[in-house]
C-alpha cells in the first residue's frame, strides 16, 4: 500500500454542486451574486499587458504588497498577517502547525464540515461540541485542553453568531489555539479582529470569495500573532499566490466603497428575503452570514431541496441528522430570490 490506511479510508470533501449548464438559480455555495469591484477587473488587465510579459516571473512570495493593503485595512502591522490560497489553505495549515499525529482538535457540530477533512488528512484526533440552533454549546469543558478550537462565527450553516466578549471567554477556556473561522465576518454585526490584539492564543482567519466576490481566485488572509504568521510562512507553498491573485487582493481590499455598498445590499436583500419566509410558516434562523438556513413548515429539508432542484434552483441540503429539517439558502440578487420565494410558496 502506497498510501496512508486514514488517507485511504477516509472520504473526501464534496463540495457544493457546480451545474455546467446555464439555466440554473445558485443559492447554494455562499457565493456573491454582484461581481468584483471594477477595479480588480483592471487591476488583473493591467497585470497582464505586453502580452503577459511579467506572467514568466514568479510573482512575490511574501504577497507583501497584500500584506501591507491588510494592514492598513485592519490596522495590525503587516507581520501579524498573512495572505492565502483562500482561507482553507490556513486552516489547513493551522492545523498542521499545531496537531500532531493523534493529538486532539475540536470544533462545534454543525460548522463547516471541511474541518473533519483536513483533521483526518493530518491525522489530528477529532473532538466535537454540540451547538444549538439558540447558539449555546453543550460539553465544553472549564478548561480544553486540545490543540486547537476551530470556530465559525458566523457559525455555517446555521448563520447565528457570538459577540466579541462571548468569544473571548471561550479562547480564555482554551489551552490552544482559538481559530476565529470569519469567512462570513463582514456580513454580521461585529467581528472578533480585536481579540487578537488582546489574547495570545486567537487567530482571525478570513476568505474574499464571499464579500469581495472573489471566489475565483481563491484569496484568504489570517491576522494572527508574528510568532504564528512565521510559523505559518514556514509551511506553506512559497508561491502560494499567483500574480494575478496578488493584485485582484490589493485592489479588492483598497475598494473599500464598493465593498461596503455590495455588502449592503446583500444584507438588504437577507432580511427581506428571511421575512417574506416567515409569512410562508417557514422557520428561518437570524443569520450573521450571506446565506439563511429556514425550514418548511413540515420540517422536511430534502423535499424541499428537491423540490426546488427540480425548477433548477439549487440550495445546500445537508443530510446530517441535526440539519436535516432545513436548508441552506445563499442570498442572490432580488430577481433570484423573487424566483425562490415563489418556487418555494408553490412547494409549500
Amino acid at each position: 500500500m502506497f498510501i496512508r490506511q486514514n488517507i485511504a479510508e477516509m472520504s473526501g470533501y464534496v463540495p457544493g454542486f457546480q451545474p455546467q449548464e446555464d439555466g440554473w438559480i445558485k443559492l447554494n455555495t455562499n457565493e456573491n451574486p454582484y461581481p468584483p469591484s471594477p477595479k480588480v477587473v483592471e487591476a488583473i488587465r493591467a497585470e497582464l499587458v505586453n502580452d503577459g510579459e511579467r506572467l514568466r516571473k514568479y510573482p512575490d512570495a511574501a504577497c507583501r504588497a497584500g500584506r501591507e493593503a491588510a494592514a492598513g485595512l485592519y490596522g495590525y502591522p503587516a507581520d501579524w498577517l498573512i495572505m492565502a490560497n483562500g482561507s482553507d489553505e490556513l486552516l489547513n495549515n493551522l492545523i498542521r502547525a499545531c496537531a500532531a499525529e493523534g493529538e486532539e482538535i475540536a470544533y462545534l457540530h454543525p460548522s463547516y464540515s471541511y474541518y473533519a477533512t483536513l483533521a483526518r488528512v493530518q491525522g489530528a484526533r477529532v473532538r466535537t461540541f454540540p451547538v444549538t440552533e439558540d447558539g449555546e454549546i453543550g460539553d465544553f469543558p472549564d478548561r480544553y485542553s486540545g490543540r486547537l478550537l476551530l470556530l465559525t462565527n458566523p457559525n455555517a450553516p446555521l448563520g447565528l453568531s457570538w459577540n466579541v466578549d462571548e468569544v473571548a471567554a471561550l479562547a480564555v477556556r482554551c489551552s490552544g489555539l482559538l481559530v476565529v473561522d470569519e469567512a462570513y465576518a463582514d456580513f454580521a454585526e461585529q467581528d472578533c479582529l480585536e481579540l487578537v490584539r488582546t489574547l495570545p492564543n486567537v487567530v482571525v482567519t478570513r476568505t474574499l470569495s464571499k464579500s469581495y466576490s472573489l471566489a475565483g481566485m481563491r484569496l484568504g488572509l489570517a491576522v494572527a500573532r508574528p510568532e504564528i504568521v512565521t510559523a505559518l510562512d514556514k509551511i506553506r507553498d512559497h508561491y502560494n499566490l499567483d500574480r494575478l491573485a496578488q493584485v485582484a487582493l490589493v485592489a479588492a481590499l483598497e475598494d473599500q466603497d464598493y465593498f461596503r455598498d455590495c455588502v449592503a445590499r446583500i444584507r438588504a436583500g437577507r432580511e427581506r428575503f428571511r421575512q417574506e419566509l416567515l409569512q410562508l410558516d417557514y422557520r428561518v434562523l437570524p443569520s450573521g452570514g450571506n446565506y439563511v438556513f429556514a425550514s418548511p413548515p413540515d420540517r422536511d429539508g430534502r423535499r424541499l431541496y428537491q423540490g426546488l432542484f427540480d425548477r433548477k434552483i439549487l440550495v445546500r441540503y445537508f443530510s446530517d441528522p441535526v440539519l436535516a429539517h432545513g436548508v441552506r439558502i445563499s442570498i442572490g440578487t432580488d430577481e433570484e430570490m423573487t424566483w425562490a420565494l415563489a418556487a418555494m410558496a408553490e412547494i409549500g
